[in-house]
């Protein structure tokens, strides 16, 4: 009998793997004829107007980054390459699922994305407050998100969607354990980590490589909220985070946090015990400790937030020199689907507006489209290249090679260890922290309608630790896993 059910593109082509994107061998990179996931990537990207379709709602600030260790035997990038350089950066906190008008106080991941206003070009670091994700290819993004959102018939928030998507993707595990613990809210967006979250590559002037991965710690210290005074919150003063930040800033007590990263050699990425570009796994700090990089401050509000928190717009494809992407398949997935949600929700010149323009010189063949409002390159060459002394490539700048192997397929990452990183986490927490994380599991597993679903995560729980899914079983009331 012929399958009628078969997913397919919008074109009505049948889709042969909806989990995996095509990358040319086992790591990648990732292939732009996998027009799937272009497709996938760039309608998700349409999908609201004009708000963020994720990140929505958010605060800023301006401030300074200075360094504080010379790293310049790992990169080239001029910013990084002498103790006391001041670089300009504005950042944007954000909650990632509630719409513009969400509470503040609500349990979810906080976006942490930092721009760099460096003398070679902006620099964006797109983080979140989590130092891993909850999937790691980008063609299950839009799905997840998805579930984060409303659903199609009723516009209420669906935790049969939440649950079931990651019950049917263990790998959510690790992120899952980290926001239903207790810095799932934040108390302020002063009082978190921020972390890269991905792997990257630094290059340095030999062409050396490094694998790296960046940790922003507060120096206000980790500071959470009861759930109980979270949703009080919510209810008396939604926007209470952007508030406490405006306020600090308005004051003088500006927020500070320490960078600091870790460096990985480039062969131990084909020996390391987890896959290091798997962003839903962390690096062990006795494996590979945490080197200081320097100092960031934030001792600027805003004076426009619309010209300047909403209009900015940030991409994990926005490098310099000596820094560059890795083989990771949601980072790859990530370089083209953030700058083109700029192009559709602000526009094709996003990048001329005064909060995301560089305070370098831009020197580029970028012509017209809509909302140009500087002088359109006036009279200049247009095309290159050209005998009339346009600008022209700097071959020293170019990104570094690397080899590629294998058949280009869509294919899973080698390994499926779920389960020891999530594990490992639960365990280092005390009795009363484990309590209060299976308590917000339960809550948010209550409302769920079908126990299969439920019985399908508690399985996961009870691989990353057996004590872990009995208590959150027997706090659903459901039968206990067994071996």
């Amino acid at each position: 009998m012929t399958n009628t059910n078969k997913l397919t593109t919008s074109w009505g082509a049948p889709v042969g793997d909806n989990q995996h994107s095509m990358t040319a061998g086992r790591r990648g990179p990732t292939l732009i004829q996998d027009v799937h996931l272009l497709e996938k990537l760039a309608h998700f990207n349409r999908e609201r107007v004009p708000e963020r379709v994720v990140h929505a709602k958010g605060a800023g600030a301006h401030g300074y980054f200075e360094v504080t260790q010379d790293l310049k035997h790992y990169t080239k990038a001029d910013f990084l390459s002498e103790v006391g350089k001041r670089t300009p950066m504005f950042i944007r906190f954000s909650t990632v699922a509630g719409e513009l008008g969400s509470a503040d106080t609500v349990r979810d991941p906080r976006g942490f994305a930092v721009k760099f206003y460096t003398d070679e070009g902006n620099y964006d670091l797109v983080g979140n407050n989590t130092p891993v994700f909850f999937i790691r290819d980008a063609i299950k993004f839009p799905d997840f998100i998805h579930t984060q959102k409303r659903h199609p018939q009723t516009h209420l928030k669906n935790p049969n969607a939440v649950w079931d998507f990651w019950s049917l993707s263990p790998e959510s595990l690790h992120q899952v354990t980290i926001l239903m613990s207790d810095r799932g809210i934040p108390a302020t967006l002063r009082h978190m980590h921020g972390f890269g979250s991905h792997t990257f590559k630094w290059v340095n002037a030999q062409g050396q490589i490094v694998w790296v991965k960046y940790h922003f710690k507060t120096e206000q210290g980790v500071r959470n909220l009861d759930v109980d005074l979270a949703a009080k919150l919510a209810g008396e003063q939604p926007d209470y985070h952007i508030e406490d930040l405006f306020k600090a800033i308005d004051t003088g007590d500006f927020p500070a946090w320490k960078l600091y990263v870790q460096i990985m050699p480039e062969a131990d990425a084909d020996t390391y015990r987890f896959d290091p570009f798997d962003v839903t796994k962390v690096w062990s700090q006795k494996d590979y400790p945490l080197i200081e990089v320097g100092r960031m401050v934030l001792n600027r509000n805003p004076e426009n937030y619309f010209a300047e928190v909403e209009q900015a717009t940030f991409s994990p494809g926005s490098f310099v020199p000596g820094i560059e992407a890795s083989p990771d398949k949601m980072l790859q997935g990530r370089l083209f689907a953030y700058s083109d949600a700029h192009r559709y929700r602000v526009g094709a010149n996003h990048n001329t507006l005064p909060i995301n323009r560089p305070q370098s010189p831009v020197n580029h063949y970028q012509r017209d489209g809509q909302m140009r409002s500087d002088g359109n390159g006036g009279g200049s060459v247009y095309y290159e290249p050209n005998s009339f002394g346009g600008p022209q490539e700097s071959p020293a700048d170019r990104t570094s090679a690397f080899a590629v192997s294998g058949v280009a397929d869509s294919v899973a990452y080698d390994a499926d260890d779920h389960y020891t990183q999530a594990g490992d986490l639960y365990r280092l927490m005390s009795t009363e922290e484990r309590q209060r994380l299976v308590r917000n599991i339960v809550g948010a597993m209550a409302p769920v309608e079908h126990d299969e679903i439920k019985l399908r995560q508690i399985g996961h729980f009870y691989k990353a630790d057996p004590e872990y899914g009995c208590l959150v079983a027997e706090g659903l009331g459901l039968p206990v896993p067994s071996e």
